[in-house]
């Protein structure tokens, strides 16, 4: 009879120790990876999804991949530059040549081109032209011909008549040279020798014309 308790109690023992050694493997066990010193699995494992600016070339600054490769904006057009085409002539973008026209009535025709490279226009209709410094040597405009603007570039030419003495008798002075500019406050106005040494009295000149008939100066 005492023996049952005995055995009872034993048997309450072996009971606990198998609870204590249940607790410690499913604390301690080979699932937890802290208890072997091993890195926790991250909990995605696959590659990265690349950001929008990785795939849209975005560098950070805004600009795309294209324009960032390029440069950015092309250099010829941010700093406006048209290689002339577009801008207006003056006087030091054209050769100018003056030859004596005897028929219909005589005078002197002037032929404008524009400089190699250069494209320009002649928005001004007419030219200035005088002889000398003086007052009475500049050149009154008659108003014929004329075309505005015109373009001047490769062959093209421009032309414009010169009258240099309008008054009869023997009054005026004697110049060997023409002073033109494409506009009256040009600051590179041309000389141009003359074929001759003409009496200058009351000069007149034309408008600029692509026609050379249009531009035999006449005072009407």
């Amino acid at each position: 009879m005492r023996s049952r308790p005995a055995t009872r109690s034993a048997r309450l023992v072996l009971a606990a120790a198998v609870v204590t050694a249940l607790a410690a493997i499913t604390a301690c066990g080979p699932e937890d990876p802290s208890a072997t010193g091993a890195a926790a699995p991250s909990e995605n494992t696959s590659s990265p999804t690349p950001t929008k600016g990785t795939e849209s070339g975005d560098n950070g600054d805004g600009k795309g991949r294209t324009e960032a490769l390029s440069g950015g904006d092309k250099g010829d057009s941010a700093s406006g530059d048209k290689s002339g085409y577009g801008q207006s002539c003056g006087t030091n973008d054209l050769d100018f040549t003056v030859a004596w026209e005897a028929q219909p009535i005589s005078h002197y025709l002037v032929t404008a081109k524009a400089k190699s490279g250069i494209t320009c226009y002649l928005d001004v209709n007419t030219p200035s032209v005088s002889f000398g410094s003086g007052a009475d040597g500049v050149a009154s405009p008659v108003g014929q011909g004329g075309e505005d603007p015109i373009k001047l570039t490769g062959t093209s030419v421009a032309y414009a008549g010169i009258n240099a003495k309008t008054t009869e008798g023997e009054g005026g002075k004697q110049f060997e040279h023409v002073i033109i500019a494409t506009a009256e406050d040009d600051p590179n106005p041309a000389e141009v020798e003359l074929p001759d040494s003409p009496t200058v009295d009351k000069p007149i000149v034309t408008n600029w014309s692509t026609k050379r008939d249009e531009v035999v100066p006449r005072i009407v």
